[in-house]
Parts: structure tokens; sequence; C-alpha cells
């Protein structure tokens, strides 16, 4: 299991740039496991629509 401190998830910095913030690293980790995260964004879509026709179904 990677941890934050190993080396392949550090990116790769200049010494006179900023960090990367943390939106521009979480879009490349999605681009780099695309499948995985439309899968997942998938399913989280798919239980909010469940629980918002749900909830409507149950207060109308």
């Amino acid at each position: 299991m990677n941890t934050p401190s190993s080396p392949d998830l550090q990116p790769q910095v200049k010494p006179n740039e900023p960090p990367p913030s943390y939106v521009k690293l979480a879009m490349r980790n999605m681009v780099r496991k695309g499948g995985k995260s439309l899968f997942h964004l998938g399913l989280t879509t798919m239980g909010l629509l469940g629980f918002l026709i749900g909830m409507a179904y149950l207060t109308r």
C-alpha cells in the first residue's frame, strides 16, 4: 500500500514553482486511475439519485 511519503506519489516540483494544488493532484490521480474513478462516480450518482427519489416517494 502506498503511503503519502512514497516517492511515486510525490509530484515533480521545480525549485522555483509552488507545489501543485490539491485539485490538480486529485485530477492527475483521476486520470491515472480513470476506470475506477468513473465507477465510483457512477456509484455515487446512483446512490444520490436513489436517495432523492426514495425521499420524494416517502414524503409525497
